[in-house]
């Protein structure tokens, strides 16, 4: 083993593990503020069941010798994972940095679903769709399964997280339903400076995620490093001026979509292109997802934080543009397109179609299995309360008095609410 590659690899298990805070704050600033701190702990109550799972029977499934298409139970409740060497690293340290990529994966899923979701209904999903769903996935990817022989380049989740989490999101969406409000009013973000503090924790946390992602503090990690700046920046640089063209402005929200939709992008292809191929790509990406953005809002879906557009759609860009920028010259052997291998790009295509198609036939299976045991939306009375409340029994801001004003036939539910209210308060409002 080498010491070197010991120490990044825990301060990269480090960098993506913080991913999951952040994102509860990039999402938390997006919704309305009786539902702020709901929305964020969708993102931090997945730290828990998560990594619980994935070390009882996640990892195992994504990285235990199997068959083509999952793993076996060789590692279940971490039998055999200890700290003997995986590669230059102890195998534990690998199980741990694969698990910090499986609660982040699961949290973005919230963000299609947010303000009208049943707390326990979600965290029963995600805990399900990590083992049926996410596990599987990687083990195609990454643990030696049927897209790894293929020859499907990912570098670090374009389709294992990306895709993976956006198809899972875009059914989640559609079975739960559009918020009641949706497409009547407008449901304007509540705090934009959270979502560009959760905007840039994640590209900060992405340097783990991506440059991490080499497994050592070798070249390919300074490659994956580089590109993981360089990317975004592009994406942020053309999503300005696509906004400037069309709106004469910049948005806060705008930007912070950029930064994420550049990162993403990059995600498959970090260690496999060079840095002037990364530029272009995360340029190339911020296209289809800003015209995406756009798109969804004139339609039904209530994709809420638009997880589809950047995720989804990110993803599968960069995951394209890997079989076509991908370099021997930068990736020590992988090529693409422009490097003479003409068939990378379909398999590339192939890899991130067969990925959501299963990402999206199970979550609808899992989706209907947890209904079948508890309603998974909340009722219209406690969506126009705020999930805060209902769900926690706690409000991210009181207003200054913390009333809930509530017509008087509803005087028991209010009763109920203000209960809960000061039970978390310690006993007063």
């Amino acid at each position: 083993m080498n010491n070197a590659d010991i120490a990044w690899m825990l301060v990269s298990t480090a960098l993506v593990l913080l991913m999951t805070p952040a994102l509860g704050f990039f999402y938390g600033g997006m919704v309305r503020s009786k539902n702020a701190l709901n929305t964020m702990m969708m993102s931090f109550a997945a730290l828990g069941p998560v990594a619980v799972v994935w070390a009882l029977v996640g990892y195992s499934l994504a990285f235990a010798p199997g068959t083509p298409a999952v793993g076996s139970l060789a590692f279940a409740g971490l039998r055999g994972v200890d700290l003997q060497p995986q590669g230059t690293i102890p195998h534990l340290l690998f199980m741990a940095y694969q698990g910090t990529f499986a609660i982040i994966t699961a949290a973005l899923i919230s963000g299609a679903v947010v303000e009208r979701l049943r707390f326990s209904a979600y965290l029963t999903f995600i805990v399900i769709w990590v083992v049926a769903v996410y596990a599987p996935v990687a083990h195609w990817v990454w643990g030696g399964g049927f897209l790894a022989t293929a020859g499907a380049l990912d570098f670090a989740g374009g389709a294992v997280v990306h895709v993976n989490a956006a198809a899972a999101a875009l059914v989640a969406a559609v079975v739960v339903g559009p918020r009641k409000d949706y497409g009547r009013h407008a449901m304007l973000p509540h705090n934009v400076p959270f979502t560009l503090l959760g905007a840039g924790l994640l590209w900060f946390g992405w340097f783990g995620f991506n440059a991490g992602s080499a497994l050592a503090a070798n070249n390919a990690a300074v490659l994956a490093f580089v590109n993981t700046l360089l990317a975004p920046a592009a994406a942020l640089a053309t999503w300005t001026l696509l906004d400037l063209s069309r709106e004469g402005r910049v948005t806060a929200v705008g930007a912070a979509t950029a930064i994420v939709v550049g990162l993403v992008a990059v995600t498959p292809a970090a260690g496999f292109v060079g840095p002037v191929a990364a530029l272009a790509l995360g340029a190339l990406a911020a296209v289809p997802s800003y015209f995406a953005l756009i798109y969804r809002a004139r339609t039904q879906l209530d994709d809420s934080l638009d997880v589809v557009a950047a995720h989804g759609l990110g993803g599968a860009t960069g995951a394209v543009l890997t079989g076509v920028f991908a370099d021997p010259a930068w990736s020590g052997g992988a090529t693409g397109l422009l490097s003479g291998n003409l068939w990378q790009v379909p398999v590339q295509l192939g890899s991130v179609l067969a990925v959501a198609a299963y990402s999206g036939v199970a979550t609808w299976g899992i989706l209907k299995l947890v209904a079948l045991v508890m309603p998974l939306r909340i009722s219209s009375r406690v969506e126009g309360v705020g999930l805060d409340v209902t769900e926690h029994g706690e409000e991210a801001y009181t207003g200054g008095d913390g009333a809930i004003l509530v017509s008087p036939k509803d005087s028991s539910f209010a009763r109920q609410m203000s209960e809960s209210v000061a039970v978390s308060n310690g006993g007063g409002l």
